[in-house]
């Protein structure tokens, strides 16, 4: 008998959650390797937002709640969409859960009809692919170039519509390659998803990490694309919350009630303390998550310049997160350390294993020939990571 559904058994699982993992395994085994698999933050939650939560915990707020969030955190959301993105949402259209990736998950859960069609720009979130066919869905990969920045133009979207297609997926900026669509195209897209009468889940979780250009929500476009959009976001990112799992997204009226009744039948509400801590993070001083994106500037500068210094290997200057997106094309068919690549997944594990360096390979994110970095990590990693990689290329 086999034990799994035939959706379980297709899910592959997350390549940037198994590096993390095998890079801290190494580590634990005493092996002096560098992760820069994870896109987490390293720094520690602003002791404002911990503050928060302790108060919350001491008063007992540690009981049920709403399954799709507290209202003062709800009103917070409001707020903070409606002053930094000049979007208004009612707090009834506002759907918290464990997380922006758990969010996308119920997003699709409620969108989809088995066989629809979803939209995904390559390179892509690991995730979305997975998620949308744990939905029933059918994930239609278009690849996009370095050439055009990696962004998908309003004439791909529009070849790749058929009747069974019922949404897109955008991150903006991106994960992996940190390339932020500017308002322009963020209005030429938008005109194409309303003639071919789509809806776009609007990923902005790094929105606050734009470094050059301007950010525009496709919420922000026209009242229609606001009925269209569901944007999501959430506190890990900005905040350096990633394990306080408190993500959300705000859509039409229609979209956020059934998001609501899903999650009174699935997780119910997120945890209680973390709720009251993401109240202190969109509400309070925001000082300490300017000093980090101030941070990142920095990091991308120094990231940037080293790599495009080394032979065989280049990368485009990201717009916004904290990833450079490593074409290593040119050291396909070399032997690099004894190593014959043939591939990014090779690259990544010749240079773990030779470099004692973790990266993510780019087929993972829809695009071999490249390599992911995550420069959330400190200065003193990031030198030493790139003298071995650097290292690495020369043996």
């Amino acid at each position: 008998m086999k034990c799994t559904s035939k959706v379980a058994s297709g899910i592959a699982p997350s390549a940037t959650l198994a590096i993390s993992a095998l890079a801290k395994e190494m580590k634990a085994n005493g092996i002096d390797v560098i992760g820069f698999g994870a896109g987490e933050p390293d720094f520690p939650t602003p002791t404002n937002i911990k503050v928060a939560a302790i108060k919350a915990i001491v008063e007992d707020k540690s009981h049920y709640t709403p399954s799709s969030g507290i209202l003062p955190l709800k009103e917070a959301i409001c707020d903070y969409l409606d002053k930094s993105f000049s979007l208004k949402y009612k707090p009834s259209q506002i759907c918290v859960s464990s997380g922006a990736k758990h969010v996308i998950y119920l997003v699709l859960q409620v969108l989809l009809n088995p066989g629809d069609e979803v939209i995904l720009p390559a390179p892509y979130w690991v995730t979305y692919a997975e998620a949308i066919k744990m939905a029933g869905g059918v994930p239609v990969i278009i690849e996009t170039t370095e050439e055009s920045r990696f962004k998908l133009s309003p004439e791909q979207l529009k070849a790749a519509c058929t009747e069974k297609t019922k949404c897109i997926i955008m991150t903006n900026p991106s994960n992996p390659t940190g390339m932020l669509y500017s308002p322009d195209e963020v209005r030429a897209l938008s005109k194409v998803i309303s003639e071919e009468d789509l809806y776009v889940i609007d990923d902005e979780i790094y929105a606050f990490l734009t470094y050059s250009g301007d950010f525009l929500s496709f919420a922000s476009v026209s009242e229609d694309m606001k009925e269209r959009t569901i944007v999501v976001n959430g506190v890990s990112k900005t905040w350096a919350m990633t394990g306080w799992r408190i993500g959300f997204c705000a859509a039409n009226a229609e979209i956020s009630k059934a998001l609501s009744n899903f999650t009174s039948h699935s997780t119910g509400n997120p945890s209680n303390a973390a709720q009251y801590a993401a109240v202190e993070a969109y509400a309070g001083e925001q000082l300490s998550a300017i000093m980090m994106r101030d941070e990142f500037i920095k990091r991308r500068r120094y990231f940037v310049d080293r790599v495009n210094a080394m032979d065989d290997v280049s990368c485009l200057e990201p717009d916004g997160a904290f990833y450079i997106f490593m074409n290593v094309k040119k050291t396909f068919g070399k032997t690099l350390s004894g190593v014959k690549i043939e591939s990014s997944a090779d690259f990544c594990k010749a240079l773990l294993e030779k470099g004692l360096v973790a990266t993510v390979p780019g087929n993972a994110f829809g695009a071999d020939g490249y390599v992911r970095w995550s420069y959330a990590t400190s200065m003193e990693n990031i030198k030493e990571g790139l003298d071995r990689l650097e290292m690495f290329l020369k043996s």
